[in-house]
C-alpha cells in the first residue's frame, strides 16, 4: 500500500506535509501582516492630516464638525428606530428605543435645516453638561471623604474647578468650540503618530 506522501490528493497533487502546512501558514501570516502595515499607516497618515487641517483651518473644521453632530444624529435615529421595530416581539420597553429614535432624527434633522448653529450649541451644551456632572460627582464624593475622616479637599477643589469650567463652557462658547476641536486635533495627531509607529514597527518585523 501507499504511504502518506505517496497518495494523491482528488486532484492529483500530493498531501501537504506538515512542513509545507507550517510554510503555507507563515506565508499567510506574512501576507496579513503586510496588508496590517499599509491599513495602520493609511489611517495613521489620515488620522494626521485631519489633526493638521483641524489645529491650520479651525473656522473650516467647526463647520464639518457641526455637520459631522447632525448626520450622526439622524443616522443612529434611524438605526434605533429600525432597530426598535425589529426586536418589538421580544423586547417589553421597545418603544424607549423607538422614542430615543425619532428623538436622535428629529434633532439631526433640526440640525441640518439650523445649521451651523443648532449642531454647535448642542455641542457646547453636552461639554458643559459633563463638567458640570463631574464635578458634582467630584464634590458630592469630597462630602463623603470628609464625612469618612478621609482626604476630601483635592477633590473637592477639582469638583469646584469643572463646576466653573462647565458655566464658562455656557458663558463663552466660542473658547468651548475652540477647546473641542483643540482635543480633537491634538487626539488625530497622537493616534496618527502612533498608527505610523506601529506600522513601520511591523513592517520591520517582516523583513528578513
Amino acid at each position: 500500500p501507499a504511504t502518506n506522501d505517496q497518495r494523491l490528493t482528488a486532484n492529483g497533487q500530493r498531501p501537504k506535509t506538515n512542513d509545507q502546512r507550517l510554510i503555507a501558514m507563515l506565508d499567510d501570516l506574512h501576507r496579513s501582516l503586510r496588508h496590517t502595515s499599509w491599513s495602520l499607516l493609511l489611517r495613521g497618515l489620515l488620522a494626521l492630516s485631519v489633526g493638521i487641517f483641524i489645529f491650520f483651518r479651525p473656522l473650516q473644521s467647526i463647520d464639518a464638525f457641526a455637520l459631522l453632530i447632525a448626520f450622526w444624529a439622524l443616522v443612529t435615529g434611524f438605526i434605533y428606530i429600525v432597530h426598535a421595530i425589529e426586536v418589538k416581539s421580544v423586547m417589553r420597553h421597545w418603544w424607549l428605543l423607538l422614542l430615543s429614535g425619532l428623538v436622535s432624527a428629529g434633532f439631526g434633522i433640526a440640525a441640518l435645516m439650523y445649521y451651523p448653529v443648532l449642531s454647535l450649541a448642542f455641542a457646547v451644551v453636552w461639554v458643559a453638561w459633563w463638567l458640570m456632572v463631574a464635578g458634582l460627582l467630584e464634590v458630592y464624593g469630597a462630602v463623603l471623604m470628609r464625612q469618612l475622616g478621609g482626604s476630601w479637599i483635592w477633590a473637592a477643589v477639582f469638583g469646584a474647578l469643572s463646576i466653573a469650567a462647565a458655566a464658562f463652557a455656557l458663558l463663552v462658547p466660542p473658547a468651548t468650540l475652540g477647546a473641542i476641536m483643540g482635543l480633537i486635533s491634538g487626539f488625530a495627531v497622537v493616534v496618527g503618530i502612533a498608527l505610523v509607529v506601529g506600522a513601520v514597527r511591523v513592517r520591520g518585523e517582516l523583513r528578513p
